[in-house]
């Protein structure tokens, strides 16, 4: 054998590992997702899962499970993961069940804003800046619906973490005697508002950032952010009071503003057995994230009637496709993490 051809092999051997890797490192492998009762919750879900299969895993239909339920179904491992957790709002849920589920990744790091909206007409008209507003007698009046002296807050649905919270602000806050929190399902309570804001009449209302509900009711235009009387950090941390005082929110009613909620991060939660077996589906969960202006895209098009499960497959799939190159690093990079 010539020393050019020995030359040759050698290099051969050497460079094989460079680029054989396994393209499908999930073959074989069933994962069990679960996603958040939330409309808003879906297309990040779905992406998710798009990728996973690329990986060759086979991705169970997923469940639709509320928060609390989800925490205890993912450490009993019924689940895999669940791409909605909202922190520090969850923190309590996470150190629960420390020995069993971690937080992994950012599909958004400090966008996610939570807070209390009225009308615009009626912020002015009233000259309403804060809940403390709440204790005056005619800005109760004015949003009371049913007659019983209470002013009606649309807050979050049974089950919820932020029915607690929101529950504890009206404690703390004196407004026990003037505020009552409707805890309705979001989506029907949201629509009754909108139409009452059609016709003019004041609404009062707890949501979120991503929200449909802010694509529908716009910040500055239609509605504003109120301040809290003061903020109650739930980890009580100097650090996540500071995500509670903000500057420049859209649509607050004064700037800076006390939200009551810190700015959150919306990461995915997974059982840690799962992720310890699977080091392809940890890294492509790692590694996943998305933009707050392409969620707000998606929300649009969600409220526009698009809201089928087909249509979200296809935004997901668009998605995909406009992100092919960031997409596809993902993917190498979890399979090279399953080695």
């Amino acid at each position: 054998m010539t020393k050019k051809l020995l030359l040759t092999l050698l290099i051969i051997c050497i460079s094989v590992p460079a680029f054989a890797y396994n393209a499908t490192p999930g073959k074989g492998i069933t994962i069990k997702p679960a996603r958040a009762t939330w409309t808003t919750g879906y297309f990040h879900a779905m992406i998710i899962e798009k990728g996973l299969r690329e990986l060759g895993y086979d991705v169970k239909k997923s469940k639709e499970l509320p928060v609390a339920l989800f925490f205890k179904t993912v450490a009993l491992g019924d689940v895999d993961y669940w791409p909605n957790g909202w922190f520090p709002l969850y923190d309590n849920y996470l150190e629960k069940e420390a020995n069993a589920i971690s937080a992994v990744g950012y599909v958004l790091k400090k966008q996610a804003l939570q807070g209390y909206v009225i009308d615009r007409k009626h912020a002015e008209l009233l000259n309403i800046t804060s809940l403390e507003d709440f204790k005056r007698p005619e800005v109760r009046k004015a949003f009371d619906k049913d007659g019983d002296g209470k002013a009606d807050l649309t807050g979050a649905p049974h089950g919820w973490e932020n029915v607690k919270v929101i529950n504890t602000h009206l404690k703390e806050y004196g407004l026990g005697k003037h505020v009552k929190q409707i805890n309705a399902a979001y989506e029907a309570s949201m629509a009754a508002n909108i139409a009452a804001y059609k016709s003019g009449e004041p609404i009062f209302y707890y949501t979120w950032t991503p929200s449909w509900t802010i694509y529908k009711l716009v910040p500055g235009e239609d509605v504003v952010w109120l301040n809290v009387p003061f903020n109650i950090p739930l980890t009580g941390s100097k650090d996540e009071l500071e995500l509670m005082h903000l500057e420049e929110v859209q649509g607050a009613v004064t700037s800076p503003i006390d939200m009551g909620f810190s700015v959150a991060d919306i990461r995915v939660v997974a059982n840690n057995k799962f992720l310890q077996k699977n080091p392809a589906a940890k890294k492509f969960l790692e590694l996943f994230t998305i933009d707050l202006a392409d969620l707000s895209a998606q929300y649009t098009k969600l409220m526009e009637g698009e809201k089928s499960q087909k249509d979200i497959n296809r935004h997901a799939d668009e998605w995909i496709k406009n992100n092919q190159k960031l997409w596809n690093s993902w993917l190498d990079q979890a399979r090279h993490a399953a080695k």
